[in-house]
């Protein structure tokens, strides 16, 4: 009969359902990987707890139709870095080592186009315990000569934790208290959130001379240890104290070698010395070793603050800080003032007249300036006068001021700034002072006030200064707020007026200012100009690529827009048909005022019109293509992952089916589909099995249905589906087929589906078949075979020959399974036969909120020497176990055996199966009974095949 009905199978595996399947997505996060617990909040939220260092896995379970699409984000915490930028798009989230920062909300969602998106969250909280901290402190009223012979001393204790940490000291080995000791006090300081706790020891006797130590817990949560760290307080404990062999400031010429020493001069325990630099690190070839810090052959860049710092986890660290300042000058510059009371731009003569000049020097208070005129040093008299740290201009300003200028003061001033007694090079500058002296105008080349380049070319931007002296040109952006130069500076000096830009790109299009500086020239209001800056580039179009259906002999219209270029115009369309050039369409006369699109039409879509078309737009600076990919095919099938257990094993033959579903996606677009051509291919394998597969009018909506049978177990197959219509073939859909061991499981793997034989039992379970049976069992109790009959087939059972005694438990637990449903059906096979049986459980057991087992079904006695089914209906609440546990009789002859365990979600068959219903073993003489229902169908479909 079993043939049979294999047969028909065979024969006729095909049908459609007529409602529509099409459905919004809908969601849940699941969790795998290293978990240390799955929980609900006192907020209702679900928390998914992790060590840190270990994976984090999450999955999100979807369902709709047609297949969603999942994409994670993330919330509260920085997640993997750029986790919050690059979304990642897959049905599981895995993150290998798993960091503190990574913790906080992850959202999974699932959209495929029908409804609302599905959007689920869980909350990821990372434990960890860092190394505790101690440090010893006391108040500061309290100092009076040596430091620990006050009365009151601190120990201050802090970790970093999650969750937060449970602190105990000890004096030596014994645990300190408020009710134990009276001398001592144990709090935690206002705002530390739990992180630190404090020993306060009261008027110091000399019992608390002693070792401390501080051990922090988390509780053992995720199995992370306990922590500590120990103190020895002894009457000599003393803050670290330092002093420096050098001054706090010191002043060197460049290319000399640095030496500096920092001194202990206190502390106990011996204090760690350690120097840094800043900004930055310390220079390249600084050598810190202990105390001393040596820079060889030191230079400019290397000055700046170098701090000594020791800790000895007493008081305060100790800090001393030298100020290295290396001599140098650079960027003389001056500047011409003209009679400032006066208002006045220009040189005049009876108007006062300031000249400037200043450098960058450090130290900067040490420069000294000397002035010339014509070679000579400058006389001071009444009319000329030289001042220093002028109020108006740069610190450490030289200024020579010529008061009710003469003619005679005409001629060329040189200043010069030096370092006295340094082997620094002088830095001068040098003026000349004359009636052809006078302020700087700018202004745009002509022909220059606008620049038009292409994207990805040099460009120059220039504007011309006159005058004398010619001051250098300032560059910055007008069009935009706060914008910078392409060099990455609002401000860009040119001494030429000529603003070089590299490979314009199309965001530096816009207004460019250009002014004088107030250096290296006059001391007057800047003079402006702009010039404009235009970067072609060639245009946007969309779409870019589209694919166009459309049944034979309809027409079809295609478009190709222009989205943005320079200029934003279009100056030819050309279209292409398979790469051969099509006449011009006829231009339309209101297109051709706003020229931003063409279009082509076809009357009829037909087998020799259908292929690629291509419509290549230009704005005379370059050119972008619209691809068409116009057919008559049919879309590909879109296939249903939302069938409810579509692998159906068969133990006896080794085989499985397997039920395959789909929609026909946008059905209507084309012409019917006629069949489909169906190609099953075992993984590995290079042969395929092909076959067709006729259909009727297919609705959008429709699921179609096949059963794959004569599958291996437990090989995994490539399908691929094509419909065909007129036309021709479609678009081809693969999927791969899996045999999911987890469904039913018929313990032929030494894995056992991934069940395990729990630690806290009496005994195991064990595997074997008819084979593998010791020859000296025990006989009238356990099964012959497994249920399939055949020697090959393996089960599961419990010997309960000594050293088992009355009551002793064996407990076989399955994988975690995550609650995807709210209900479950547990069918399995159970062999109870012998007059000592005892009971066989069911248990489930919930990782919603810790483990906790609760019975769903149990059985007791000799059920003879038959294999029986059962099915156990189940609801867990969250993640769930099921557990088989076989309890001994009273005496050997008690073996219990369990096969082909099926895990189904859904409930159970309203029908159950009848208790008196067997499976016989072979060699009893029992009869074979057939389903006479069954005949009637097989004898009509058998007799019409004779026909």
């Amino acid at each position: 009969m079993e043939v049979t009905c294999l047969l028909l199978l065979a024969l006729i595996p095909f049908h459609c359902r007529g409602q529509g399947v099409y459905a919004p997505a809908q969601a849940q996060i699941v969790h795998a990987g290293q978990a240390c617990v799955v929980k609900e909040d006192n907020i209702s939220e679900r928390v998914y707890t992790i060590r840190e260092g270990d994976t984090l896995m999450l999955q999100c379970l979807v369902t709709g139709h047609p297949r969603p699409q999942v994409r994670w984000t993330k919330t509260a915490g920085s997640a993997s870095d750029k986790f919050q930028e690059t979304s990642v798009f897959n049905e599981t989230l895995r993150i290998e080592r798993i960091a503190r920062t990574q913790g906080g909300r992850y959202y999974c969602k699932a959209e495929n186009g029908v409804g609302v998106p599905a959007i689920k969250s869980i909350r990821v909280d990372v434990q960890y315990l860092d190394e505790p901290m101690l440090t010893v402190h006391q108040t500061v009223s309290d100092v009076r000569g040596n430091f620990y012979q006050e009365k009151t001393v601190f120990l201050r204790c802090t970790v970093n934790s999650n969750p937060p940490a449970r602190f105990i000291w000890k004096r030596g080995s014994d645990t300190l208290s408020h009710s134990q000791d009276n001398g001592v006090d144990i709090y935690e300081p206002l705002y530390t959130q739990g992180e630190t706790k404090v020993l306060k020891l009261k008027n110091l006797r000399p019992q608390d001379y002693a070792s401390y130590t501080c051990q922090v817990s988390v509780r053992n949560v995720c199995g992370i240890p306990d922590k500590a760290i120990t103190f020895r307080l002894t009457n000599t404990t003393a803050p670290p104290a330092l002093k420096l062999s050098v001054n706090e400031t010191l002043v060197v010429n460049p290319g000399e070698n640095v030496t500096v020493q920092c001194l202990l001069t206190g502390g106990d325990p011996l204090p760690q010395l350690q120097w840094s630099h800043g900004p930055g690190p310390l220079p390249l070839g600084a050598l810190a070793q202990g105390g001393t810090l040596s820079i060889p052959s030191v230079q400019a860049r290397d000055s700046g603050y170098y701090n000594c710092t020791a800790t000895n986890n007493v008081g305060n660290p100790a800090k001393k800080t030298v100020n290295l300042l290396v001599r140098s000058m650079k960027n003389a510059t001056f500047q011409i003032t003209p009679d400032v009371i006066k208002e006045s731009e220009n040189i005049q003569l009876g108007q006062d007249l300031k000249l400037s000049c200043h450098v960058d020097a450090v130290p900067q208070e040490k420069v000294t300036y000397q002035w010339f005129k014509n070679g000579k040093p400058a006389r001071m008299s009444k009319r000329l006068l030289v001042t220093r740290n002028d109020p108006e201009l740069p610190a450490v300003t030289s200024s020579l001021e010529l008061i009710d200028l003469h003619f005679s003061d005409y001629g060329t001033y040189l200043c010069m700034a030096s370092f006295p007694g340094a082997p620094v090079p002088d830095l001068s500058v040098e003026v000349n002072i004359s009636s052809e002296t006078v302020p700087p105008t700018i202004s745009v080349p002509k022909g220059r006030a606008v620049v038009t380049v292409r994207e990805g070319s040099p460009a120059q931007l220039q504007c011309e200064v006159r005058g004398k002296p010619r001051p250098p040109v300032l560059w910055s952006r007008v069009d935009k707020e706060a914008a910078l130069l392409p060099s990455g500076l609002p401000l860009e000096e040119t001494p030429d007026g000529k603003l070089r830009l590299e490979r314009v790109s199309r965001d530096m299009s816009g207004t460019y200012r250009c002014q004088t500086a107030r250096y290296n020239g006059f001391n007057v209001r800047p003079r402006e100009a702009q010039v404009q800056l235009n970067v072609q580039f060639p245009p946007e179009v969309e779409p870019s690529s589209q694919d166009v259906r459309q049944a034979l002999g309809r027409p079809v219209l295609l478009r190709c827009s222009l989205l943005r270029g320079s200029p934003q115009r279009i100056a030819s369309a050309v279209w292409r048909f398979k790469g051969q050039l099509l006449p011009s369409p006829p231009v339309v006369p209101a297109a051709a005022e706003t020229p931003d699109h063409a279009e082509l039409r076809l009357d009829a879509v037909t087998r020799d019109s259908s292929g690629s078309y291509e419509c290549s737009i230009s704005n005379d600076v370059g050119s972008a293509v619209c691809l068409f990919q116009v057919s008559a095919k049919a879309y590909s099938p879109e296939f249903y992952f939302d069938t409810p257990n579509p692998t159906r094993s068969h133990k006896l033959s080794k085989n499985y089916s397997y039920v395959l579903q789909w929609t026909q996606r946008e059905p209507d677009a084309v012409d019917p589909v006629l069949n489909y051509r169906l190609s099953v291919r075992q993984l590995n394998q290079h042969n395929a099995v092909v076959k067709a597969i006729p259909v009727r009018r297919v609705e959008k909506g429709q699921l179609l249905e096949y059963i794959l049978t004569d599958l291996r177990v437990p090989h995994s197959y490539e399908v691929r589906l094509t419909p065909y219509t007129t036309f021709g073939a479609g678009d081809m859909a693969s999927r791969i087929v899996h045999y999911t061991e987890h469904n039913t499981c018929h313990f032929e793997d030494e894995k056992i589906c991934g069940y395990t034989q729990d630690l806290t039992d009496n005994f195991d379970w064990t595997r074997q078949n008819a084979l593998t049976q010791n020859p000296k069992r025990s006989p009238n109790t356990g099964p012959p075979t497994d249920i399939s009959g055949t020697p090959e087939g393996y089960y599961m059972f419990i010997e309960t020959s000594r050293p088992r005694e009355l009551g002793d438990r064996a407990r076989l637990v399955s994988p975690l399974y995550n609650a995807s449903a709210k209900f479950y059906c547990v069918s399995f096979f159970y062999h109870m036969y012998g007059k000592h049986i005892g009971s066989l459980n069911l248990l489930v057991r919930s990782r919603n909120k810790g483990a906790l087992d609760t019975h769903a079904w149990s059985l007791s006695g000799n059920k003879g020497n038959v294999w029986q089914q059962a099915h156990v209906p189940i609801s867990p609440s969250g993640p769930f176990q099921i557990i088989f546990e076989g309890v001994r009789g009273s005496g050997y002859l008690g073996d219990i055996a369990i096969d082909d365990v099926t895990l189904k979600k859904g409930e159970c068959p309203r029908k159950q199966m009848d208790p008196n219903k067997v499976v016989v073993m072979p060699g009893s003489g029992a009869p074979c009974q057939s389903s006479p229902q069954l005949w009637g169908p097989v004898a009509i479909f058998l007799l019409a095949l004779q026909r």
